[in-house]
């Protein structure tokens, strides 16, 4: 397992949210944030399960990542390892969960929703959503601004430690304002990847795994 608590050279940008008022998952998020490390999830056991997929995920050094819906920051640092002297962009819709990510460092942190919001043109190599496609309210909407965000050839994984059904059924069970957070069918998700210009080139749905990866052409 990477060290990731070595030096790593940060640049944090935390901007207003606009979006609080608007999408109740936000204010489900921020009051999760105070306890998210030490009641929700493990972060040494999530990395040493990322490491051991570590041929999939491919990450390589010099590449600028986009880590979508970074909670607390429990990867970012370990992210910004894996592609130094690359840089990783961090953001998260809740406020509360990135003025705590800001405080651990591994990677510029930004209040962004991916659903609505300018994540810049041709900025990044990868995109990954970790534990964070099922939130996104408007899932064509967030794949078509994260096409945008990747370099030509750039791609995209949305990667989950369990499989399509277990993870929708959890959210079932919580209810509340996740309670139909879901992971969607393939009829749907194949449509709106190619919607937005994007080519699927790997799908594993597996009951302790699921991972997307799409391709943006390259010019």
């Amino acid at each position: 397992m990477r060290n990731t608590k070595a030096p790593l050279l940060v640049q944090f940008a935390i901007m207003h949210h606009p979006h609080s008022d608007v999408d109740p998952r936000v204010g489900f998020f921020d009051r999760l944030a105070a306890t998210w490390d030490s009641e929700e999830q493990n972060p040494a056991e999530t990395i040493q399960q990322l490491e051991k997929r570590r041929d999939l995920l491919n990450f390589r050094p010099g590449e600028d990542l986009l880590e979508v819906g970074c909670g607390t920051g429990q990867l970012t640092g370990w992210l910004a390892g894996c592609v130094r002297p690359g840089r990783v962009v961090a953001i998260d819709f809740s406020s509360a969960m990135i003025e705590r990510a800001t405080a651990k460092g591994g990677g510029e942190f930004r209040v962004a929703d991916v659903c609505t919001d300018d994540l810049g043109r041709d900025q990044f190599d990868v995109a990954l959503c970790f534990n964070s496609f099922p939130h996104f309210r408007d899932q064509a909407a967030s794949l078509r601004h994260l096409a945008c965000a990747l370099k030509p050839g750039g791609r995209l994984m949305v990667l989950h430690l369990c499989g399509r059904t277990e993870m929708n059924e959890f959210h079932h069970r919580i209810g509340g304002e996740v309670g139909h957070d879901f992971l969607p069918d393939n009829e749907h998700l194949d449509r709106w990847l190619v919607e937005a210009g994007l080519q699927k080139t790997k799908l594993v749905d597996s009951p302790d795994l699921f991972f997307l990866r799409a391709d943006k052409a390259a010019d």
